[in-house]
């Protein structure tokens, strides 16, 4: 086709003047009906795979960019090609892992994912999952941040496939991934008994946290069924960000009779805990294991022993449990578990001082 051919189909009628190319400027390039465009664009059926190549090619030579939101109101499925995926804090590791594997599963689908932070604020959480819903997202991917996820239950009904990671979903029916958080907790206290420590502090997240609960319950079973007393004064709670278990950790290690161990239960606190270390000069003196693993764990001396979760294949799985059920899946909904790792490194395996 001649350029000026080109520039009318760029321009509108009135002068020359620039307009978005539209479904009948890629018709009349195609030399197809506008219903094909349409079917082409929004991936429906029935079209044949010679007519369909017409219309792709024609789509890209004119550049043409369809109105997602008004093709998603035309499409016979109602689907938007659109997922929500609300974390903790996309700058977290966890959470970042977590959202590139969503992607990963998204995009061959031609999927968009649209993620946010909920800082575990649960009033942020209903919000933007009504949001994302609001705006018509065809699935959502939940790290819950409050105990009741029971707002979502009309959204499911009307259609919303709901899917809870890291954190299992409650007050709705909705499919949930979690790590084996207790166990793998009670696997990494166990590991630092089994070099001769006794005096195990415990360093977590918000007891609110389902994640933080289950992963002191695992602190608890290991000291139980070792047959070891626990001081509940090497206990603590409630760290918020690196810069409080920083502290936290450096009050427990200039006390008397201090711990000879940490177990930090998410990974901020580990690298809190971690500087504090490195500060007091301690970081080969005082064993540390940390539940999450972190970038540069392993490069720091000594390296950071951790119970590694995989949010790679947390993410990836939540990923196609969502589309499975987007697909018209209608089992029981289950709460789907994938195992934590212990990764030694060295700072695990740090004796306690004879």
């Amino acid at each position: 086709m001649s350029a000026s051919t080109d520039d009318t189909a760029r321009a509108g009628v009135d002068g020359g003047e620039f307009r978005r190319p539209t479904m009948r400027d890629v018709a009349a390039r195609a030399g197809v009906s506008l219903k094909t465009v349409s079917r082409v664009v929004n991936a429906e059926p029935g079209v044949s795979p010679a007519l369909a190549d017409r219309v792709r090619r024609a789509v890209a030579e004119l550049d043409f960019r369809p109105n997602v939101g008004a093709s998603s109101l035309r499409r016979a499925d109602g689907k938007t090609a659109t997922v929500g995926l609300l974390v903790e804090d996309v700058a977290n590791p966890f959470s970042s892992a977590l959202q590139r594997a969503v992607e990963d599963v998204a995009m061959p689908r031609g999927v968009v994912v649209f993620s946010a932070s909920l800082d575990e604020d649960p009033e942020r959480e209903r919000e933007l999952a009504r949001a994302f819903a609001a705006r018509r997202a065809d699935g959502l991917i939940l790290v819950p941040a409050s105990d009741d996820q029971s707002y979502l239950e009309a959204e499911v009904r009307a259609g919303t496939a709901v899917v809870c990671v890291d954190r299992a979903c409650r007050g709705v029916d909705v499919d949930s991934v979690v790590a084996t958080n207790r166990s793998g907790a009670a696997e990494g206290v166990r590991h630092l008994f089994a070099g001769g420590h006794r005096r195990v502090a415990f360093l977590g997240d918000r007891q609110a946290i389902w994640t933080a609960s289950e992963r002191y319950q695992g602190y608890l079973d290991a000291f139980a069924a070792a047959g070891f007393e626990i001081d509940p004064s090497i206990v603590v709670h409630d760290l918020t960000d690196t810069g409080v278990a920083d502290g936290a950790t450096s009050t427990l290690l200039t006390r008397p009779n201090p711990p000879t161990a940490l177990f930090t239960a998410q990974n901020l606190v580990t690298i809190g805990a971690l500087r504090a270390l490195r500060r007091l000069g301690a970081e080969r003196t005082v064993a540390l294991v940390g539940f999450d693993d972190f970038p540069l764990a392993d490069l720091v001396t000594p390296g950071v022993t951790v119970v590694a979760q995989d949010p790679t294949a947390i993410g990836k799985l939540a990923a196609s449990v969502l589309f499975s059920r987007l697909a018209g899946d209608t089992s029981p909904t289950q709460l789907h578990v994938v195992p934590t790792t212990l990764v030694r490194r060295g700072s695990g395996e740090i004796p306690p001082p004879r």
